[in-house]
């Protein structure tokens, strides 16, 4: 004897053939779903690979359009990328890119983990006010605030120095980090907290055992994104630091790679596509952490 359907079957079945029925021929399929996928692909892949192909063209064939294709490279060399790390300073501006950011997004997590979790969970006076005046500051234009904080850096003595970019990149990090841990933090069950309380825990203990357990995509998404605005900005560093040796990628590429109206296109790409290229490892190796964390920590 067959056994009765239940509702859930029911709407399971009914919701699949509903959910494929704009799909059911390969003309629908192409213009809905293949067109628009390998457009978006093509525009988000093509620089990279305009970046690659320059780096590796002989001088000759980067202005020769009549001899040679400028979307294909004949006879490639390495002479761009051997004289970018061997023949300028890029070794160190990679290094103190990395340095900079590195710092500077552990100190913006640490201190927005404070505030999120004073904001969201403490639950005190003004804390909806003050969440929303932290994430207004980061609206504020970076153009904007580098004159008073060029003051600041003078004054303090650290102008010329990478202590300069680790100290005032967390203005703008720490604000965004607090908003997006903010709407993390919202979503872990408040029940969970009162049950440690009960136990005995002090909100130390609860913040480092229970919260921040939970936490781990949200903080990995946040430092992802306080690592990228970090290692991108250009502004602050062009402001603060003059010599060479302490300029980070996006300053040192374009101040020391165009000289007047020369631009070294070899050695300019070869900088941009060696720079990226750590962003693109750090999102590869965290993109299931960053993932989950749109969608929110334990649900109720």
């Amino acid at each position: 004897m067959r056994k009765p359907t239940t509702i859930a079957e029911t709407r399971a079945v009914t919701d699949d053939v509903e959910g494929m029925q704009q799909f059911n021929t390969l003309t629908r399929r192409i213009f809905v779903v293949y067109l628009p996928l390998a457009v978006f692909v093509f525009v988000l892949l093509f620089p990279f690979y305009w970046m690659a192909i320059t780096a590796i063209k002989p001088d000759g064939q980067l202005t020769d359009y009549e001899t040679y294709s400028p979307f294909w490279v004949v006879q490639p060399t390495l002479e761009h990328i051997k004289y970018l790390l061997f023949e300028t300073s890029y070794p160190g501006w990679l290094w103190n890119t990395m340095l900079v950011a590195v710092a500077s997004t552990f100190l913006s997590l640490l201190a927005s983990v404070f505030a999120a979790y004073a904001i969201e969970r403490i639950r005190f006076t003004g804390a909806r006010v003050t969440g929303l005046l932290i994430f207004l500051a980061y609206l504020v234009p970076p153009s904007i605030l580098f004159i008073p904080l060029a003051f600041i850096v003078f004054q303090v003595g650290i102008f010329d120095t990478r202590l300069a970019l680790i100290l005032t990149y967390p203005t703008f990090l720490i604000p965004f980090c607090t908003w997006l841990l903010m709407g993390y933090f919202r979503t872990i069950p408040f029940e969970l907290e009162e049950s440690a309380l009960v136990d005995g825990a002090t909100r130390w203990q609860v913040l480092t055992r229970v919260i921040l357990p939970l936490a781990v995509p949200g903080l990995i998404s946040a430092g992802i994104f306080a690592f990228t605005l970090s290692w991108n900005e250009f502004i602050y560093a062009l402001t603060f630091i003059s010599s060479s040796e302490n300029k980070t990628i996006p300053v040192g590429v374009l101040t020391e790679l165009v000289r007047g109206d020369i631009y070294e296109w070899g050695a300019l790409m070869s900088g941009a596509l060696l720079g990226s290229l750590p962003v693109v490892i750090l999102y590869s190796f965290f993109v299931d952490y960053y993932v989950s964390s749109m969608t929110g920590a334990v649900k109720e």
